[in-house]
């Protein structure tokens, strides 16, 4: 039976947000120095290293803390092992990554992508969307800025429901009242959303997230990373 010496880390670059898969080769990470995952942006995502190739020792950027966290395994809880090791921030207990067989995690990352295909599919076939395409997309980036945790309500409820209309979305927290609207059916409204990199609805307010983008209430993404609505 083969060893297993090659896995998959898949993160989100703390500085820009990026998405990134990057395979972790056992025998390339060096005694002492260890192996550094970058971005393509250049931010340093994740460090592992090893002194003797049976312990190991993670350096894991945090997109919540802006720091570093820190985990330690046993070089058989990883190469040999059949399942994914999750990366979490040991503040918040939020995911911060992901580490297993390349199929495996990149399922992981897929299966919320899939199910708003299927969604935008199944209303788009009785044209229930005016475009079933700008729908997607904005979903899309309403989805990534959810995965990171940023959308969210004042009141400091994290579970908003969203209900979906054929021309806009409709954020809504159960606990205040509050809503926010996302229009969907043209490109400026894909460009709207896909300037934001948080969402913070008011606590029992009522706002239109187009509005606060062209007040410059909020900043485009890659200019700050408090970019709220």
């Amino acid at each position: 039976m083969p060893v297993d010496t090659e896995k998959m880390l898949v993160m989100r670059c703390p500085q820009c947000g990026r998405l990134g898969y990057h395979p972790l080769q056992r025998f390339l990470i060096g005694l002492g120095s260890g192996l550094e995952i970058k971005c393509s942006c250049g931010a340093v995502k994740f460090v592992i290293s090893t002194g003797n190739r049976i312990d190991y020792r993670f350096k894991i950027a945090c997109v919540f803390c802006e720091g570093f966290h820190s985990q330690s395994l046993t070089g058989k809880q990883i190469w040999p092992y059949e399942g994914v090791i999750d990366l979490y921030c040991h503040d918040t207990g939020l995911e911060l990554g992901h580490i297993g067989r390349e199929e495996s995690v990149r399922r992981i990352v897929s299966s919320m992508d899939k199910e708003l295909e299927i969604l935008v599919d199944e209303f788009g076939k009785d044209e229930f969307f005016h475009s079933s395409k700008i729908m997607y997309e904005v979903l899309q980036c309403l989805h990534q800025i959810a995965e990171k945790e940023r959308l969210y309500c004042q009141c400091g409820n994290r579970h908003l429901e969203v209900e979906i209309f054929p021309d806009r979305l409709e954020l809504q927290c159960r606990n205040c009242g509050s809503v926010n609207i996302i229009y969907a059916e043209t490109e400026d409204d894909l460009q709207v959303i896909s300037q934001v990199e948080e969402i913070e609805l008011v606590k029992s307010g009522f706002e239109y997230l187009d509005s606060l983008v062209r007040s410059g209430r909020i900043k485009k993404s890659g200019m700050g990373r408090n970019n709220k609505t």
